[in-house]
C-alpha cells in the first residue's frame, strides 16, 4: 500500500490539470530506478495507462500506479507535499529505507 497525505492530493490534482491530465480517470506512476547519491531514487510522473505488471492503488482519490519491482522498494510508503519557502516539494516518506540522502530523493535499503 502506498499513502498520500491531503497535501499531496491537492499539489498532484493541481500539476494533472495543468498538463493536461484528469485526477479522475489518469494515474500517478511512482517508480524506483538505480541511481541517486544512496543508490536508489524515486520517479514520480502521470500517466494515462496502466501496464500490465502494474499494481493499482487509490489513496485520497488518487489513483497510484507501480510497477511490481518498484512496490518491493514502496511498500508502506506514504507520499507527502511540502510547499512554502523552506519546501521540498514532494516527499516520500519510506519505512524501508535506511539510509537517505541530504535532500531525500534517494535511499538504500
Amino acid at each position: 500500500m502506498i499513502k498520500v497525505s491531503e497535501s499531496a492530493k491537492t499539489k498532484i490534482a493541481q500539476l494533472m490539470a495543468e498538463e493536461g491530465f484528469n485526477i479522475a480517470v489518469d494515474y500517478v506512476r511512482v517508480g524506483v530506478k538505480s541511481g541517486g547519491c544512496s543508490g536508489l531514487s524515486y520517479e514520480l510522473k502521470f500517466d494515462h495507462s496502466l501496464g500490465e505488471n502494474d499494481k493499482l492503488f487509490e489513496e485520497e482519490h488518487v489513483k497510484i500506479a507501480v510497477d511490481k519491482k518498484s512496490f518491493l522498494y514502496l511498500v508502506g510508503t506514504t507520499l507527502e507535499f511540502s510547499g512554502g519557502l523552506n519546501g521540498k516539494g514532494f516527499v516520500f516518506n519510506n519505512p524501508n529505507a535506511n539510509r537517505t540522502c541530504g535532500c531525500g530523493e534517494s535511499f538504500s535499503l
